[in-house]
């Protein structure tokens, strides 16, 4: 289903969960109060249509000259409320506009600030784009971009802390990172604290993981970073059966898999000795068992029951001759 007011929730964004907890304040300082007092214009254009606002209209522009964002948010791009926004735009048009900025380094070209799937909509059904033009920093853009992140609720765990380790890894500070997720310093760690020991490669490979939250990610990351358990998960990841998974069940088989490998292996036991013993007239055979806390004499022949009867009856004697024989080395 298509959605009528993004901007409304942009700036009503839900702070029940602990995972995206503002911390207060953040939205209302710098380059992120710019922005949302630009897009509270946004959200009076969309009620007026094409009614401009300081000069600025809605336009309607040919995908093919819009890029995507400079930083990627999601590790897959088809679920079932995409399908349902493209039926929606397909059947009763697109209802509110993206917003874009001039490219940085190509002339004539655009690059999404939000509404990607929007755009992703109209390339699916082939026809242009609502947008608006606006010149925004780089900074700006992020802040943009990750507050309509937090206002969508289908936007996983480790979808978030791996942009945000993007927009580290850009050069953007904790505190813009912090504004553009809407969540305080201690939660922001603690995202990093996953994507920072996790090659983006592997989450890649794992996609979202919808039902999969922030502690079974951390604990996933605490096992992973031991560089012994990271054999076990390229092998995992090589099989049909890993392949052939859904996000969450792949997630499940390497964090099994992990807690496995990281159990302390009992120490195997020392095999035991084995020796022979036969008389001059071979008449017997025995085979001699050591295990270190267990001693065993086992004959065999046809005779092996009459003497080992006969042995048995002077065990006394013999222990006895041991004991002696112990003092005298003493």
């Amino acid at each position: 289903m298509a959605r009528r007011d993004i901007f409304r929730a942009i700036k009503e964004v839900d702070t029940s969960q602990s995972d995206r907890a503002a911390a207060p304040g953040y939205a209302s300082r710098g380059a992120s109060k710019n922005m949302l007092a630009s897009i509270n214009e946004l959200a009076a254009k969309a009620a007026q249509a094409e009614a401009p606002i300081d000069g600025e209209v809605v336009q309607e522009i040919d995908p093919d000259r819009i890029e995507d964002s400079f930083v990627s948010d999601r590790l897959t791009q088809e679920d079932v409320a995409f399908e349902e926004l493209v039926n929606g735009i397909r059947e009763r048009g697109q209802d509110t506009p993206i917003l874009v900025r001039p490219h940085p380094n190509d002339s004539g070209r655009y690059q999404t600030v939000f509404g990607h799937r929007r755009l992703r909509a109209a390339r699916q059904l082939g026809r242009k784009v609502k947008a608006v033009v606006r010149n925004v920093s780089d900074e700006e853009h992020v802040i943009a971009q990750g507050q309509e992140n937090s206002a969508r609720e289908n936007l996983t765990f480790i979808e978030r802390a791996l942009f945000a380790q993007r927009l580290i890894g850009r050069g953007h500070d904790r505190g813009t990172v912090q504004t553009a997720l809407s969540v305080d310093a201690p939660m922001l760690t603690r995202m990093l604290s996953v994507s920072g020991r996790i090659e983006e490669d592997l989450l890649l490979l794992i996609g979202p993981a919808n039902s999969i939250g922030r502690d079974r990610w951390l604990e996933f990351a605490q096992l992973y970073e031991k560089p012994s358990n990271r054999s076990t998960v390229s092998q995992v990841c090589q099989t049909t059966v890993f392949l052939a998974a859904t996000s969450e069940v792949r997630f499940e088989m390497l964090l099994g898999e992990l807690k496995k490998a990281d159990k302390p292996r009992r120490a195997s036991p020392d095999k035991p000795a084995k020796a022979k013993w036969q008389p001059a007239d071979k008449a017997l055979a025995a085979e001699l068992v050591d295990t270190g806390k267990t001693f065993s004499v086992a004959f065999k022949s046809k005779d092996s029951a009459r003497f080992g009867r006969f042995l048995a009856e002077r065990l006394d004697a013999l222990y006895g001759e041991f004991l002696q024989q112990e003092k005298t080395q003493v």
